[in-house]
């Protein structure tokens, strides 16, 4: 495990709340996963981090965060670095998690598509699409 506890940032929060508000998703750490997930699988790099800010009173462990499957997460983070070409450091896992968490997050409100849980699943099942697609291609 590469990380015990998970802070958010002030502006994570605000933006969580914002998903709070159009998906009827009460948990933060279903958010998260969510937000993971669809950074994970963009093919490009989250950007840059810029000064690293855990402000905010929301907080959750790697279990509650990942739940039954926080294995697969780490597993999840680790192949990604391993793809990017960062190699697989308890401190380069952090950092990409945490930007792919960022991104995630600002992905998922920036869209208007996504209002429901119903438009998280269809997006989803989209992407998978996609990426099967391309890969037949």
């Amino acid at each position: 495990m590469f990380v015990k506890q998970i802070r958010l940032s002030k502006k994570e929060k605000q933006r969580l709340i914002g998903l709070k508000t159009k998906t009827g998703i009460q948990h933060w750490n279903v958010l998260c996963r969510w937000a993971l997930c669809f950074s994970l699988c963009e093919s490009s790099m989250p950007p840059p981090p810029g000064k690293a800010e855990e402000d905010s009173n929301v907080e959750m462990s790697w279990q509650t965060f990942g739940g039954e499957y926080h294995e697969v997460y780490e597993r999840m983070i680790r192949q990604r670095c391993i793809q990017d070409g960062l190699g697989t450091e308890m401190d380069v896992l952090w950092q990409q998690f945490r930007l792919h968490l960022d991104r995630g997050i600002s992905y998922l409100l920036a869209t208007n598509y996504v209002k429901t849980v119903d438009d998280l699943v269809c997006h989803a099942a989209k992407k998978a699409k996609e990426e099967a697609n391309d890969t037949v291609s």
